[in-house]
């Protein structure tokens, strides 16, 4: 079921089963990295501006510092032609199913699923069938309604799972249009809560929200409307909200919490580091400037999967 307002919300958390969290990360290589086109606000002006050698020393910061917090790295090649497939959030939306949980695609309880994506920017849309055949191959069940539909989805750029649960939130406005999820909702039966964003800064959900555990998450509230804010609030227990200046300049809410513990994060965001510690948090520090060129930090540049 789709929900876009808090009157109509009527569970919390507890009501929706339990699904375990994701325990390994996709990666894809820098090797063909750079700003050649302007499809979000954070690109412009950088249009042949990225230093490839300093690109793959912080990509390497990045996977290092996953693996230091216990999680399995998997690298695919990023291809030629492509420099955003380096972000490799945005091509899918891996799916793991509450046990016994059933689906209209096919009633194998418990079995993994992946919904294709339909990039909205044309410079990105071939970069798909290379996560297809990633996922394909690590026996996922492919879901391509969306990308067959031709409706435009930016998989977990805007579309991320609430952690250990089995509930979506869904960002739209900019590069997902919000008919994306009703398709999804016919295929998973799962319950979708939907965020309106409406600043060109925070041009997916991943720039303004990141989910932590199944009480706390980092938002940055001047990207919500008040009614999606309060959703949000609705939901977790805690919304550490990131000051301004660390959510638009330095990505503070683009960060990866794949553990329940560890926050990797952009590097300088001081005051959401604090927050962190208060919390219970350890914020893990990286830098990915190269990245933020193009309109990306720690969660564009991985997915993570079962």
């Amino acid at each position: 079921m789709i929900y876009r307002d808090l009157s109509a919300i009527d569970f919390g958390t507890d009501a929706c089963p339990r699904v375990p969290r994701p325990e390994r990360v996709l990666m894809t290589t820098p090797t063909h990295f750079d700003v050649e086109y302007v499809i979000n606000a954070h690109m412009a002006g950088h249009i042949g501006d990225i230093d490839r050698e300093l690109a793959c020393t912080q990509w390497d910061g990045v996977r290092t510092a996953f693996e230091e917090t216990g999680m399995e790295v998997t690298v695919i090649d990023g291809a030629k032609g492509f420099p955003d497939m380096v972000f490799c959030a945005n091509q899918t939306l891996p799916v793991q199913l509450p046990a016994g949980r059933e689906t209209k695609l096919a009633p194998v309880p418990g079995a993994h699923r992946v919904v294709l994506s339909r990039m909205y920017a044309l410079q990105r849309r071939l970069e798909v069938p290379y996560f297809q055949r990633f996922f394909s191959d690590e026996a996922y069940d492919v879901i391509e309604d969306v990308a067959l539909a031709d409706i435009a989805f930016e998989g977990m750029g805007d579309a991320m799972w609430h952690p250990g649960r089995w509930l979506l939130w869904g960002g739209y406005g900019f590069r997902t249009n919000p008919a994306a999820y009703d398709i999804i909702d016919r295929q998973l039966d799962v319950p979708i809560v939907l965020l309106y964003l409406d600043d060109p800064d925070f041009y997916h959900l991943d720039t303004c929200l990141c989910v932590l555990d199944e009480d706390h998450a980092l938002a940055f509230p001047g990207a919500f409307e008040a009614c999606g804010y309060d959703i949000l609030k609705h939901f977790f227990k805690v919304v550490i909200e990131v000051p301004e200046r660390e959510a638009r300049e330095l990505f503070a809410c683009n960060a990866t919490c794949a553990d329940g513990e560890h926050v990797i994060l952009q590097t300088g965001s001081t005051e959401t580091c604090r927050m962190l510690r208060e919390h219970g948090f350890t914020p893990v520090e990286v830098d990915t400037g190269e990245f933020m060129k193009s309109g990306g930090s720690v969660y564009c540049m991985k997915q993570l999967y079962w």
